[in-house]
């Protein structure tokens, strides 16, 4: 048996259980990562066995220490420590790693797996992600605890890899979490040296530890990875400083235990073979013959383990029902938001707007109606990557979320976009807060990751992206999104959702807040729209079955169709084809996710199959347009990226105009 330091024999006994399961899950699966979970037993179970407050007949109790396992290809080694400790996942689980319809995905999925608290694939995004968990923590003590009653003081605990410390988003999230001292943050960095192609040293020489000190983390070294004690005190240590964010790097060996494939890229995606697995076996003392075995006083051991976070659930209720009895009034809105509940009446708070009001952004409209229902919502909060003036996303009656001021609900990102997104990821899995972020849409493209992740989990944090169109002007091609539009909409689960103007962002906002089963893209103008009189056209309120008519005639001759900005431009459109005796129906078709959602009969009622003729006009790609325009219809949208000039100028050189319309809709009725 391979003896740690510091460890009792059934300590070792149960930290080797869990090497040897990885390893006969990923061997059976014939796919996998066996090496990280041999390495990181050690910490898994002082976590698991000791320092995680968690309860497996409820996954989702409040007050759990959240867990997040950022070098997700290990997952085997969370499956083991979810099953061991009483988790409604089985040993039959354990042995479809990897299988269809299975409960052990190849990377952890939230939804998927009980006592998974976040999907994480793409290295990184795990690690930024609990920077939202402890603001989530940070943000609910400060508006629910009370004098005796610490009803939320959970911590983020975290397994990362040499993988997530070399990404991106790492550094983004280390720096804003510095910056906010966000003290609940505990992350182990499972420092083994290896990845794919050898050892690390090949492209990450860097001194991490130095690095994060830096930033402002309070950093602790473990040189030996299997030191249960050392493991053990560096988390006792992290847990009383409360103010600084702390890594403790753990020095590990990939594949620990086997002799051939120990500190070799060979365990880190690929199984070891089962030769090496029953040599595995026999260096740890087990039955080099028996698989997915669990020796009798391991699996007690770790039931109590589970039994005993349950307990502290128990003792937990018996505060909250204390704390319910004492203020009733906070008891009762934190039940009702974190069950995905809205106080009643907040829709009221939804401004209209008048057509005599003159021109406004739909962007600066956006501000106006996020202003007015903020203080009906007190779960929805965000701020915007270093751009809240731009996206007039800045709270005006609340402070900010700041080191000193939790109970803030604006939030300066910075500019770290990415960071940005998957912190809005872990706010969002934080249950009663809905939370937003904002830039220009062009920097959705710093995002992808996070918004892709969010719309796996079908979580709901709201993307804002103004200046959406080459409407911005000046400011050229490389701030004029073109793709954006439709590489968005590709995504599965995103509703993205393009107002034509002030009324129809107002209630864009309200569907966005109601939405459930993924996350929900407004994009905003730059420019000033002419608010569309809805005592004369359609009401905005259509604007929740994704397309409606605005303005219609009698037995029209084709259809104008049009999103955000470009809706006043087929308005006009309409009006200049009526001088010349052809009558056509104008669209608004805001999002395109809503409409297909519609039955038949209300399609048909806006995309009549006998009226084929058909304008489709949208600054951006024209991809996907055909489906809506069919073979007889005609798309006007754009072909190349922009240029650097005022609107109006670039209006003219890419046809976003009434005479150009005309002529397209004249062709086609020809």
């Amino acid at each position: 048996m391979n003896v740690g330091v510091g460890t009792t024999d059934l300590e070792q006994l149960a930290i080797d259980t869990v090497r040897v399961l990885a390893v006969d899950g990923v061997q059976k699966a014939n796919s996998g990562h066996p090496g990280m979970p041999m390495g990181a037993a050690p910490m898994g179970h002082v976590l698991w066995s000791e320092e995680m407050y968690y309860s497996p007949s409820n996954p989702e109790w409040a007050n759990r220490d959240r867990f997040i396992l950022s070098a997700g290809h290990g997952c085997m080694l969370q499956y083991c420590y979810l099953h061991l400790t009483g988790y409604d996942l089985s040993m039959d689980d354990l042995k479809n790693f990897r299988q269809l319809n299975s409960k052990t995905a190849g990377h952890p999925e939230y939804g998927l797996t009980p006592g998974i608290d976040v999907t994480t694939g793409p290295l990184g995004q795990g690690f930024a992600n609990g920077v939202g968990f402890a603001i989530g923590q940070k943000h609910l003590a400060a508006r629910y605890n009370k004098p005796g009653h610490h009803i939320f003081d959970y911590k983020i605990f975290a397994i990362c890899s040499d993988g997530d410390m070399m990404e991106g988003v790492t550094s983004e999230a280390a720096s804003l979490a510095a910056q906010l001292e966000l003290g609940n943050m505990i992350y182990l960095y499972d420092d083994n040296h290896i990845s794919i192609e050898g050892d690390t040293d090949i492209a990450f020489t860097e001194d991490v530890a130095a690095r994060f000190k830096a930033y402002g983390w309070h950093v602790q070294v473990v040189d030996d990875g299997n030191d249960v004690a050392a493991i053990r005190a560096a988390v006792y240590n992290a847990k009383i400083e409360i103010r600084k964010p702390s890594l403790i790097k753990v020095r590990t060996h990939l594949a620990y235990g086997s002799p051939n494939k120990v500190d070799t890229p060979g365990a880190h995606g690929s199984p070891l073979g089962e030769k090496e697995v029953k040599l595995v076996k026999e260096g740890m003392g087990f039955d080099p013959e028996k698989s997915f075995y669990v020796p009798k006083e391991v699996a007690d051991f770790y039931l109590e383990c589970g039994k005993k976070g349950e307990e502290k659930e128990q003792k937990w209720n018996e505060q909250y029902a204390a704390y319910k009895k004492e203020f009733p009034e906070l008891a009762a809105e934190f039940e009702l938001l974190s069950s995905g509940g809205l106080p009643q009446g907040w829709q009221d708070a939804v401004p209209t707007f008048k057509a005599e009001e003159g021109k406004i952004a739909t962007r600066k409209a956006s501000g106006k109606v996020l202003n007015a229902i903020a203080p009906f919502l007190p779960g929805l909060l965000g701020g915007a990557a270093d751009l809240a003036p731009s996206t007039d996303t800045n709270l005006d009656k609340f402070e900010s979320f700041t080191a000193e001021d939790r109970t803030g609900r604006n939030f300066h990102f910075g500019i770290r976009e990415h960071a940005m997104g998957a912190a809005l990821n872990g706010m969002a899995l934080t249950k009663g807060i809905i939370p937003f972020g904002a830039t220009f849409l062009i920097f959705s493209e710093y995002m992808r990751p996070p918004i892709r992740m969010a719309a796996i989990m079908k979580i709901k944090p709201i993307f804002i992206y103004t200046h959406d169109s080459i409407g911005l002007g000046e400011d050229g091609t490389t701030h004029q999104p073109v793709e954006q539009l439709i590489s968005l909409r590709s995504i599965p689960n995103i509703t993205l959702i393009r107002p034509a103007d002030a009324n129809e962002t107002a209630q864009a906002w309200r569907v966005a807040i109601e939405h459930t089963g993924g996350p929900v893209i407004l994009v905003l103008t730059r420019q000033g729209i002419t608010t569309i009189d809805q005592d004369k056209y359609g009401k905005a309120t259509g604007l929740e079955k994704g397309a409606y008519i605005v303005s219609d005639v009698e037995n029209p001759q084709l259809l104008l169709i049009a999103t955000g900005s470009e809706v006043e431009l087929v308005m006009k459109t309409q009006a200049k084809l009526q001088e010349e005796g052809i009558a056509a129906r104008v669209i608004s078709m805001p999002s395109w996710e809503l409409f297909e959602k519609q039955d038949d009969a209300y399609k048909e009622k806006i995309f009549p199959k006998n009226l084929k003729k058909r304008v489709a006009v949208e600054m951006a790609s024209t991809l996907g347009w055909h489906k809506y325009v069919t073979d007889e219809g005609v798309v006007i949208g754009m072909h190349t990226f922009g240029e650097s000039a005022p609107a109006e100028d670039l209006y003219k050189v890419f046809g976003f105009t009434v005479e150009n319309v005309v002529e397209k809709a004249k062709a086609l009725i020809a």
